[in-house]
């Protein structure tokens, strides 16, 4: 029994080695008091997360069937799939076994087999990969849900914030650092940010499925693990600056993407272009010039460096990366949007690019399809830039 202990126990001292987490002569039995209200920040209050992240996933599904779906139903998104190809054995054979975008030689071929004119065929495979889209209403409830979660929680987060000594004298970050009690708002503020990103963890899984899956996994791994690793720490003063800054811009995105499924067109174009401005300003503005200063410099000035530190800030600047990167993409999408007067369609969307969607339109009045175009033509595009949105 003690030799199966033996290297449990290393592992577990590895895990929670304090000259790690904490400052020099800090160790973790400093930090058990003071024993009143929420004391200091424990690894254990992650654990909390879990079925609260379970409670959230329930009310999404609540809000998106009594709320979402009747807002989305009453201003005229219609609960119905994309226009279902007409049936066919050979071409549903070759889509299923072969390729979903036959080139030109293969439709020739068909073409012969079936006695069908090749747009025919063009549209028969547009029309079928669209029927494997998911629904406008679908993707309306889902941002729908993010849009009221971001902007409840950014509310949440400026009114706490807005009181708090910290958000106007950064430095108050490191002040008596580890030694910063948790109060009850700054408490539910961080669990209820980490508990989202574990629910959006999990319901990946049954939401719409797109090209950058993988991409927004890796994505809420990384949420989660600077949230957890934040709070573990003690540092969660910046990182509720650090969570407020993000929230700020990513509802507005969300309310973009509901003006495009909507179809309100200007008002999603005006949107999009306040949300990338917003975006600039505190992603290559703020974020660098006050959140890093403070976690580079200011934080080495008044508690010095020391193991998690480094990752700290070794992670804040990959995140800096990441935001230059998408501040060009989003910036390219705006520009487009203020040239052409119209937000184009991102390349992770779940339904053909904005081209394709010409075609189909097109294809409608042909011999392709006799019944009515309007599933077809009321399939939007994934708004650009979506996974933007959740960092």
């Amino acid at each position: 029994m003690a030799t199966a202990q033996g290297p449990l126990s290393l592992l577990w001292g590895w895990l929670w080695s304090e000259r790690f987490w904490l400052p020099e002569n800090v160790s973790w039995a400093d930090l058990e008091g003071p024993a009143d209200g929420y004391g200091y920040p424990r690894g254990r209050h992650i654990l909390s997360v879990f079925p609260l992240a379970a409670g959230i996933f329930f009310v999404r599904l609540l809000f998106e069937r009594f709320i979402a779906k009747p807002c989305a139903l009453r201003i005229g998104i219609e609960d119905s799939g994309p226009y279902q190809a007409q049936p066919n054995a050979i071409l549903e054979k070759v889509f299923i076994s072969i390729t979903k975008y036959p080139d030109k030689k293969r439709l020739e071929g068909l073409s012969k087999q079936l006695d069908w004119n090749v747009r025919k065929i063009q549209c028969w495979f547009r029309h079928r990969r669209n029927q494997d889209k998911p629904p406008t209403l679908t993707k309306f409830c889902e941002s729908m849900w993010r849009f009221t979660f971001y902007l409840c929680i950014f509310y949440y987060g400026i009114r706490f914030l807005w009181s708090s000594p910290w958000f106007w004298d950064i430095r108050q970050c490191w002040h008596n650092y580890p030694f910063q009690p948790l109060s009850s708002g700054l408490y539910y503020y961080y669990i209820m940010e980490l508990a989202f990103y574990w629910s959006l963890m999990f319901s990946q899984f049954t939401d719409i499925k797109r090209k950058d899956f993988l991409i927004m996994f890796v994505h809420h791994l990384v949420t989660i693990g600077l949230i957890s690793f934040s709070y573990i720490n003690n540092m969660v003063r910046v990182g509720t600056l650090i969570m407020c800054l993000h929230d700020v811009s990513d509802f507005l995105l969300e309310a973009a993407k509901l003006a495009n499924y909507a179809k309100y067109q200007r008002l999603c174009d005006t949107l999009f272009v306040i949300f990338s401005a917003v975006f600039m300003v505190t992603r290559l503005g703020i974020y660098p010039f006050w959140i890093l200063n403070t976690t580079l410099f200011e934080s080495w000035e008044i508690i010095g460096p020391y193991a998690s530190w480094w990752l700290l800030n070794g992670l804040l600047l990959t995140l800096q990366v990441l935001h230059v990167i998408w501040s060009y993409l989003i910036a390219r999408i705006a520009l487009k949007a203020l040239i052409r007067g119209k937000v184009s369609k991102d390349d992770r969307s779940d339904v053909e690019s904005s081209s394709e969607e010409e075609d189909v339109t097109t294809c409608t009045k042909s011999p392709c399809d006799s019944s009515s175009s309007n599933g077809a033509n009321r399939v939007n595009g994934h708004m650009g830039g979506s996974y933007w949105a959740e960092e």
